[in-house]
C-alpha cells in the first residue's frame, strides 16, 4: 500500500496539470448536471417489514385514488373569546374559508368541519381538512399561497387561524450562515496549525471540490434514487469534516519530509504513501460504518449512508491526487514563515540540538507517568455524561416538534387543547376481511373490541372500501402520540387483533403517522446490536492487520463504544431534557429523533478510527524502530497530536455550523456529532487511548504467530519506503539513483 501510493504521489506532483484539470473537469460536469437536473420529488419513507407499513400496502391495493400520499392540510379556527365557532358571523366566515379553500387547482377535497362534525365538544374549536393530489414536496407555491391568504382572511373577520399538516412544509434549509462560520473557524485553525497560508488553503480548497462532486451528484441522481434534502445536507457535512482533515495529514506529513532535507517530489511520495495509507484506511473505516446502514433496512437510512460514503471516497480520492498535485504548484510556500527563515539561516537539521517540547509531548509523557489516574478519570468522567442516555425516548418529528413561533406548532396546539393530546396521533386501523365470512360482523367485532381498551377516547365507525372486503377504523387515544401510554395501547390493539384473526379469520393492521413511528423505532432498536457487531467486527479485523496487534484494536472499539454513549447522553439532556437548549436554540423539546442513535453509532465509529490510525500508527512506527512502549506514546504524540488536534477543532467546527439549522433533525445531528467528535478525540484518544498503551506496556503490540503470518502487511507506516532507502543509501548513496529504485519497487 505505502509503495504504491508513494508512486502515485509523485506521479501526480509530476503530472500535477493533468490531474487538477482532472478533478477542475469533474467538478464542472458534476456542476453542470446539478443545474439542469429535474427538481426532486416527494422522499418517500417506507420501513419494509412493519405492520405498520403493511397496512399502508393494503390500504394503496384496496382503496385504489385515494392518493394516501397526497399533501394534506388543517386548517384550524378558534372562536374569538366568550364566542362560539357556531355563532353566525363565525360560522359564515368558516364556510366562506372553506369555499376559497376547495377552488385550489391542487385541491382533491375539503371538509367543511360542521358537516363533519370536526368542532371541539365546547364549540369553541373547529379545522377544515384539505387534500392534495400531489406531496408536499411537489406542491406549487400558488396553493401554499392560496391556503395562506384563506386562512389571513379568516383572521381579519375575527377568528384565530393556523394552519398544521405537510403542505406548508418546504424544502430544509440546513443554516448556511453556519456553515460558513464552520468554515471560518477551520480556515483560522489550519492557519494556526500550519502557519502559513497556502498549506492552510489547499484542504479547504480540496474538501470544497470534493463536497461540490459529491452533493452535485447527489442532486443528479435525486429524483431518478428518490434522494431527500437531508441526503445532500449530511453528505455536506461529513464530507467538508473528512476532507479537510484527509488533506491536513498529507500536507502537514509533506512538511515534516521537507524539514528532513528531502526534495520536493520525494516529501510528496513519502507524504502520500505514509499519511496517504492512513488516509485509505481511516476513510475505508468511515465508508464501512456509512455503508453498514443498510443493514437496517430502512431504504431512506440506507441512501443517506451511501451517499455520504460516497461523498467520502472521493475526498480520499482527492486527498491523494490532487493535494500532491497542488503541492506541486505550490512549493516550499507551504512551510511556515519560522521554518523557512531558519531554513536560509542554515539551521534547520542542527544535528544534537534539543527542541523544546510542545504540549502533546509534555502532556504524553504525564499521561505515560500517571496511567491509571488520567485512564480512571477519563472513563468516570464520561461515564457520567452518558447517564442521560438510560433515559433516551425515541420518536420521529412531528408538528408537536415545531417552534412555537411557527404556525404548525400553534394548530397543534389549537388541536390538542379544543379535541384532545391524542387528537394529533389518531391511529388507523385495517380490518382485512377478504377471508372472513362476514366482513361488517368482523368490523363490529373488532371496533367493539377498540372500545374496551384503556386510554381510548374515541373510535369511529368503520368505513368500508368499494369491494366491502376492506375497513379502515380510526381512534384517537387519550394521551399524546409521543407517550408510552399510547405506544402501550397500539400493542393492545394488535393483540385484541390476534384474537380477531382466531374467531372471524379477518386481518386486523395498526397504522397511521403514531404506528409507524413505533414501528420505526423497534425496527432501529432490533437492528443497533446487528449493525455494531457488522461494522465494528469489520473494522477490527481492518485495524488487526494495520496495527498488527488485538489489544490496540479492542481498546480502540471499547474506547468509541464510552465517546458514543456520552454524547448520545449529552443529546438527551440538550434535546430531551433541555439544558443548554436556549444557548444551543433548541425551543422545543421532546423524543429524540429514532435514526439519531444508529445514525451516531456509524459516522462516529468511522470518525473515531479515524484519529485512532492517525494518532496510533505513529506510535507503532515508533515501537517498531526499538523505543519502549512509553517512549513510543510520547513519540506518537510529539509528531500527531498536533496535527489530530487540530483536526479535532475542524471537525467540531464543520458539525457545529449545522447547529444553526432550522432542520430539527439536521440541528440535533450537527450538535451530536460535534459532542461526539470532542469526547473521542480530546478524551478517548488523547487520554484513555496513551493510558491504556502505557499500562499494557508491550502487551499492547501481542500478536499471535499464526495470525501474523496469515495478515496481509499492509504497511501504513511506510516500512518498505525506509528499507528500500535505506539500502539504497548503503550500496549508492546517492539520491537520485534511490528515488529511481523506490519507484521501481
Amino acid at each position: 500500500m505505502a509503495t504504491f501510493l508513494y508512486k502515485l504521489g509523485r506521479l501526480a506532483f509530476r503530472r500535477r496539470h493533468f490531474v487538477a484539470l482532472i478533478w477542475v473537469a469533474l467538478l464542472t460536469l458534476a456542476g453542470v448536471g446539478a443545474a439542469s437536473a429535474p427538481a426532486a420529488g416527494s422522499t418517500s419513507f417506507s420501513i419494509p417489514g412493519t405492520e405498520a407499513q403493511k397496512a399502508f400496502d393494503l390500504l394503496d391495493q384496496r382503496f385504489p385514488g385515494s392518493s394516501s400520499d397526497g399533501a394534506t392540510a388543517r386548517v384550524v379556527f378558534r372562536a374569538p373569546a366568550g364566542e362560539k365557532i357556531s355563532d353566525t358571523l363565525n360560522k359564515a366566515t368558516v364556510e366562506k374559508t372553506v369555499k376559497k379553500l376547495a377552488d385550489g387547482s391542487e385541491v382533491t377535497s375539503v371538509a367543511d368541519p360542521f358537516k363533519t362534525r370536526a368542532v371541539s365538544q365546547d364549540g369553541t374549536v373547529a379545522y377544515a381538512s384539505v387534500r392534495y393530489d400531489v406531496s408536499g414536496m411537489e406542491l406549487k407555491d400558488s396553493s401554499r399561497d392560496a391556503l395562506e391568504a384563506a386562512g389571513h382572511d379568516a383572521q381579519k373577520a375575527g377568528l384565530t387561524v393556523e394552519i398544521g399538516g405537510d403542505a406548508l412544509q418546504a424544502g430544509a434549509e440546513p443554516g448556511a450562515a453556519g456553515e460558513v462560520v464552520g468554515l471560518a473557524i477551520a480556515a483560522v485553525v489550519l492557519v494556526i496549525t500550519l502557519g502559513s497560508l497556502v498549506a492552510a488553503g489547499l484542504p479547504l480548497l480540496t474538501a470544497i471540490i470534493g463536497v461540490g462532486i459529491g452533493v452535485s451528484t447527489i442532486t443528479v441522481l435525486a429524483k431518478a434514487l428518490d434522494l431527500g434534502d437531508t441526503t445532500s445536507t449530511l453528505a455536506l457535512m461529513i464530507g467538508l469534516a473528512v476532507g479537510i482533515d484527509y488533506a491536513l495529514f498529507i500536507v502537514s506529513r509533506y512538511r515534516g519530509e521537507l524539514a528532513e532535507g528531502r526534495d520536493r517530489e520525494e516529501a510528496v511520495g513519502r507524504a502520500a504513501g505514509t499519511a496517504g495509507s492512513a488516509v485509505v484506511f481511516a476513510g475505508l473505516t468511515v465508508v464501512i460504518a456509512l455503508a453498514g446502514l443498510s443493514v437496517v433496512g430502512v431504504p431512506m437510512l440506507t441512501k443517506m449512508g451511501l451517499a455520504a460514503a460516497g461523498t467520502v471516497v472521493v475526498s480520499v480520492l482527492i486527498a491523494l491526487t490532487m493535494i500532491p498535485a497542488l503541492l506541486g504548484y505550490a512549493g516550499k510556500r507551504v512551510r511556515a514563515a519560522g521554518e523557512k527563515r531558519r531554513g536560509r539561516r542554515g539551521t534547520a537539521a542542527t544535528p544534537g540540538a534539543p527542541a523544546k517540547p510542545g504540549l502533546g509531548e509534555r502532556w504524553a509523557s504525564f499521561v505515560v507517568r500517571r496511567p491509571a489516574a488520567v485512564l480512571l478519570l477519563g472513563v468516570v468522567g464520561l461515564g457520567a455524561v452518558a447517564l442521560p442516555a438510560s433515559q433516551l425516548e425515541l420518536g420521529l418529528p412531528d408538528d408537536g416538534s415545531q417552534p412555537t413561533s411557527t404556525t404548525q406548532r400553534r394548530a397543534y396546539d389549537l388541536l390538542s387543547d379544543g379535541f384532545g393530546p391524542g387528537f394529533n396521533g389518531p391511529l388507523m386501523i385495517v380490518v382485512d376481511a377478504k377471508d372472513s365470512a362476514d366482513p361488517k360482523a368482523a368490523a363490529t367485532t373488532v371496533t367493539d373490541g377498540i372500545k374496551g381498551l384503556k386510554d381510548v377516547a374515541s373510535v369511529s365507525p368503520a368505513m368500508f372500501n368499494p369491494a366491502g372486503d376492506t375497513a379502515t377504523i380510526t381512534v384517537v387515544p387519550s394521551s399524546k402520540p409521543s407517550s408510552v401510554r399510547t405506544e402501550d395501547l397500539v400493542h393492545a390493539i394488535r393483540s385484541e387483533g390476534t384474537e380477531v384473526k382466531a374467531d372471524t379469520d379477518a386481518r386486523v393492521l395498526v397504522t397511521g403517522t403514531t404506528a409507524m413511528n413505533i414501528d420505526f423505532s423497534q425496527k432501529l432498536n432490533d437492528a443497533l446490536v446487528p449493525y455494531l457487531a457488522l461494522v465494528v467486527g469489520l473494522a477490527f479485523l481492518l485495524l488487526i492487520a494495520v496495527f498488527r496487534s488485538v489489544l490496540v484494536p479492542l481498546k480502540a472499539a471499547l474506547g468509541f463504544l464510552l465517546s458514543v454513549l456520552a454524547a448520545l447522553g449529552a443529546v438527551v439532556a440538550v434535546f430531551q431534557w433541555g439544558w443548554l437548549g436556549g444557548l444551543l436554540g433548541v425551543e422545543q423539546t421532546g423524543p429524540i429523533m429514532s435514526m439519531m442513535p444508529i445514525f451516531m453509532v456509524g459516522v462516529v465509529f468511522g470518525l473515531a478510527m479515524d484519529y485512532e490510525v492517525f494518532l496510533v500508527t505513529r506510535m507503532r512506527e515508533a515501537y517498531v524502530h526499538g523505543e519502549t512502549p512509553g517512549q513510543a506514546v510520547v513519540t506518537g504524540f510529539r509528531h500527531s497530536a498536533r496535527v489530530v488536534g487540530a483536526a479535532a477543532i475542524i471537525m467540531m467546527s464543520v458539525f457545529g455550523g449545522f447547529i444553526t439549522s432550522s432542520e430539527s433533525m439536521i440541528k440535533m445531528i450537527g450538535f451530536g456529532l460535534a459532542i461526539a467528535v470532542f469526547f473521542d478525540a480530546f478524551v478517548v484518544r488523547m487520554a484513555i487511548v496513551p493510558a491504556v498503551l502505557a499500562l499494557l506496556g508491550k502487551r499492547a503490540w501481542w500478536l499471535p504467530r499464526w495470525l501474523d503470518r496469515a495478515l496481509p502487511n499492509v504497511d501504513v507506516e511506510g516500512e518498505g519506503l525506509r528499507t528500500a532507502a535505506d539500502a539504497d543509501a548503503d550500496g549508492r548513496g546517492g539520491q537520485g539513483d534511490g528515488d529511481r529504485e523506490l519507484v521501481r519497487a
